[in-house]
């Protein structure tokens, strides 16, 4: 199992966080990795959506854990491989912490690490601050 994790802190509530996450069409907008996503439905566990990285195919995820204002994670099935995105949100006096954990698991775990694991490691920290600067907007 590889893991890649980054944290950022932001003045935004998690309330307003919270808004954007579930704004799954418009991810793009922070994540400019994304050309384009969707959810079949409501932002609850079990719900369908299609990610389409730039310069990748489309691929499905399903939201697995969805607590209100607090966390979600969706999973990507990948040949032999396990793709986990997890988003957790920690309140602080001043705003919140919010913490992504990518997670590849299964026995081609090695290789997604490696093919798709370093460009997520180099665009991780700033889309979170993009993330960041539209949630303090909202």
């Amino acid at each position: 199992m590889k893991r890649i994790q980054h944290e950022e802190i932001t003045k935004a509530s998690p309330t307003q966080l919270w808004k954007v996450y579930q704004d799954v069409s418009n991810w793009k907008t922070w994540d400019h990795e994304i050309e384009e996503s969707f959810l079949k439905g409501e932002f609850k566990v079990g719900s369908k959506g299609m990610l389409k990285p730039k310069g990748g195919p489309k691929t499905w995820f399903r939201l697995m854990e969805v607590k209100d204002k607090e966390l979600f994670s969706d999973l990507t099935n990948l040949p032999l491989c396990k793709l986990e995105f997890r988003h957790e949100l920690i309140p602080t006096n001043s705003g919140t912490k919010f913490v992504h954990t990518v997670t590849f698991s299964g026995p081609l775990s090695f290789l997604f690490s490696r093919v798709i694991g370093n460009k997520i490691r180099e665009e991780l920290p700033g889309a979170m601050k993009n993330l960041a600067k539209l949630a303090e907007a909202a």
